[in-house]
């Protein structure tokens, strides 16, 4: 899976005041004209540039390719629980199969029989395996998940969302984007 960003459209890479990215997954892009009105309102410190411009007939502004926020956002410990969030949690595969095709996402203990739409209880699963399992449990079935789901904290999705890059990333991201990442040897 890819967030698609074109080229042509000088999205800045958005970073927090540590300069660490916002989000990796979805990764914290601004468009240009966000990006520019931000620069304006001195929200933000401007760290790369593009090499295009955007001109009126008496002034020209190049395009901040990385912004950095002048001031701290504490990111939130634990993620909203969405569907987007439990795919990434569970690496965009199907737990019981390993598929990434058609997904949606299943209860272990069927709502039908009391189970919560929580992350204890909620994991990915392909259209397949979730009709096969149907509303039964795992026990009745001996189907189970290859992880059992958790709630995961922001650092977990942030590790899970840099296995998915967006389609295009700008020279001048790179060194804000794995800097926290282990070396090889």
């Amino acid at each position: 899976m890819t967030i698609a960003v074109s080229q042509g459209a000088h999205p800045a890479l958005v970073l927090n005041a540590d300069y660490r990215p916002l989000s990796y997954y979805p990764l914290s892009l601004w468009s240009w004209q966000d990006t520019v009105k931000a620069v304006f309102l001195d929200r933000v410190n401007i760290v790369a540039e593009y090499d295009a411009a955007v001109r009126s007939p008496s002034f020209e502004f190049r395009l901040p390719s990385v912004v950095s926020l002048k001031t701290f956002v504490k990111p939130s410990r634990y993620p909203a629980f969405t569907r987007f969030n439990v795919f990434l949690r569970d690496k965009f595969q199907c737990q019981y199969c390993s598929s990434k095709e058609e997904l949606t996402f299943d209860h272990l203990i069927p709502r039908s029989k009391g189970g919560l739409t929580t992350w204890d209880n909620v994991i990915t699963a392909c259209s397949p395996c979730n009709l096969r399992k149907s509303n039964k449990s795992c026990e009745q079935l001996n189907m189970w998940p290859m992880h059992m789901p958790f709630q995961p904290t922001i650092q977990d999705l942030h590790n899970n969302g840099r296995a998915f890059p967006p389609n295009y990333l700008h020279d001048s991201w790179l060194d804000f984007l794995y800097w926290d990442t282990e070396l090889e040897p």
